[in-house]
């Protein structure tokens, strides 16, 4: 199968690149025009994959992108940062929300045209759910975003549902809730704490300067996310959405606590209100149950593997 990664050079993208090729796929990893060469990959993977150019805010670069007449198009490319789209509330909804339209609509014209059939698979977030109850999210809980990021993606999940709905184009969203892994920028909580723990261990400090320890998340390894956006290429459901979850809470206060004990360092955790999210969601945990049974997809790294291999990258 020829498959089109977006956003092929991030986080996931690397991981998702990585399964494609070892499955056999005829693999494309679009990036943004000068992006250089891709870190995290071998020179065999980097070679086996045909890069080519995509800039969402342009539609003729879109189009371009998908002239090769992909069989499924995994939708990676975004504003991934909170902070980011915090910054820039406006170039996240140019990128996520419209940029995402752009996608689905040359998409859909290929399938219009009778040339193809593609399957697009977008990454969304958990985080569309909002605040809510303490309990596991399904897909029928109403989206509720309280961040220009999960805002930007309710956005793109609406694009992509209207293409369907309109042309039948094979959508499928995927709510990606919180997931980690070597190589994850510091940006985000998992790898920010460890690094900010492994520099107090360096420099004797007593004390972890940190943001609110009290919100609850749903930690995965980034390589489930992408074997779980693989599964949903060939068996998920056009037109439904799919929480992509282990369905377990950890404290944020739990996980600085773990990533302390695997670093070998007694630090303190002292609250920064420069490093405390606006309106943050206090408990957001995912129920995957809909993904189960669709994919017959489940977890299968264990989180403390995840966070030591974590560490042990940063030591590197």
């Amino acid at each position: 199968m020829q498959v089109l990664v977006t956003g092929a050079d991030g986080f996931v993208g690397r991981t998702m690149l990585r399964q494609l090729l070892s499955a056999g796929h005829r693999v494309r990893g679009a990036v943004r025009p000068g992006a250089g060469d891709v870190v995290g990959l071998s020179p065999a993977e980097r070679a086996a994959v045909e890069w080519v150019p995509l800039e969402l805010e342009d539609t003729a670069s879109v189009r371009a992108a998908v002239a090769s007449r992909p069989e499924a198009v995994i939708h990676l490319a975004a504003v991934a940062s909170g902070a980011d789209a915090r910054r820039d509330v406006g170039g996240a909804w140019a990128t996520n929300a419209a940029g995402t339209a752009r996608l689905a609509e040359e998409l859909a014209r290929l399938k219009d045209a009778g040339v193809a059939d593609p399957v697009l698979v977008f990454a969304s977030t958990g985080e569309v759910y909002g605040s809510g109850p303490a309990r596991p999210r399904t897909e029928r809980d109403p989206l509720l975003p309280c961040s220009p990021y999960a805002a930007s993606k309710a956005g793109a999940e609406a694009a992509v549902l209207e293409a369907w709905r309109r042309t039948g184009l094979r959508a499928v969203i995927a709510r990606a809730f919180p997931h980690t892994g070597p190589g994850q920028s510091t940006r985000f909580v998992a790898p920010a704490f460890a690094e900010r723990l492994r520099l107090a261990k360096r420099a004797k400090a007593p004390v972890v300067k940190t943001g609110n320890l009290e919100p609850v998340r749903d930690f995965l390894d980034v390589r489930d996310v992408a074997a779980a956006y693989l599964a949903l290429v060939g068996r998920g459901v056009p037109g439904e959405a799919y929480n992509v979850a282990r369905g377990e809470g950890l404290s944020l206060a739990e996980l600085f606590a773990r990533l302390a004990r695997l670093v070998g360092v007694r630090a303190i955790p002292e609250l920064d209100p420069g490093l405390v999210r606006p309106a943050d969601i206090l408990h957001l945990v995912g129920d995957s149950s809909r993904l189960r049974a669709a994919t017959g997809w489940s977890p299968t790294i264990d989180l403390d593997v995840t966070l030591k291999e974590l560490v042990d990258a940063q030591a590197d």
